[in-house]
């Protein structure tokens, strides 16, 4: 299957408020609309994860972030700026996401993606999409395509072919939380 052809059918997929599975600027995930609860509902039941655990939500630009959080940070935007490497913020409040796509406390984490693939994916679906790693929750996460368990596959609406024979090493992003209070928090180097 060809790039255009793998892109097309994850964007449809994303589109009918399916899951895909699907490699990230880190590992592999599981997503979705993040704007669409049934969906989101589903990565849930896929990950046999409780809903009060938030997800990792990825977007391709500073204008779409913008869009989905109440306010960014001037030291959140620094700190997008100068990062070598993927970066999740948490940020205090998420707007125009869907339920579950946030924390119960209202924050919400959100990655500025660095990965063709997926860039143009969000360009082209023009919303925010959950990227959640795909593993039963609680268990280690897949560092490639060929560490995900099959009844993960199974259960994705459309899984992506783009990268499957990739073995690099793609460690999960760091994880900097800012409180609504201001304070920083480091969650995972």
């Amino acid at each position: 299957m060809d790039y255009k052809e793998d892109l097309d059918k994850a964007l449809k997929t994303l589109k009918e408020g399916g899951v895909i599975l699907y490699p990230t600027d880190t590992i592999w995930g599981l997503g979705c609309d993040a704007t669409n609860k049934e969906a989101v509902e589903k990565i849930f039941r896929i990950k046999k994860r409780r809903e009060s655990k938030s997800l990792i939500i990825l977007v391709n630009s500073l204008n779409m972030l913008e869009r989905y959080v109440s306010d960014i940070p001037e030291a959140a935007l620094q700190i997008i700026e100068v990062s070598d490497k993927p970066v999740t913020i948490i940020y205090p409040g998420g707007k125009g996401l869907a339920d579950g796509a946030c924390n119960e406390d209202g924050s919400t984490g959100i990655r500025i993606c660095n990965d063709e693939f997926c860039n143009e994916l969000i360009s082209r679906f023009r919303k925010p999409v959950i990227s959640t790693s795909a593993n039963i929750s609680g268990e280690p996460y897949p560092a490639d395509f060929s560490q995900i368990a099959d009844d993960i596959i199974s259960l994705a609406d459309y899984v992506v072919v783009h990268r499957q024979d990739d073995y690099s090493e793609r460690p999960p992003s760091s994880i900097i939380k800012f409180g609504a209070d201001g304070t920083i928090s480091i969650i995972r180097k």
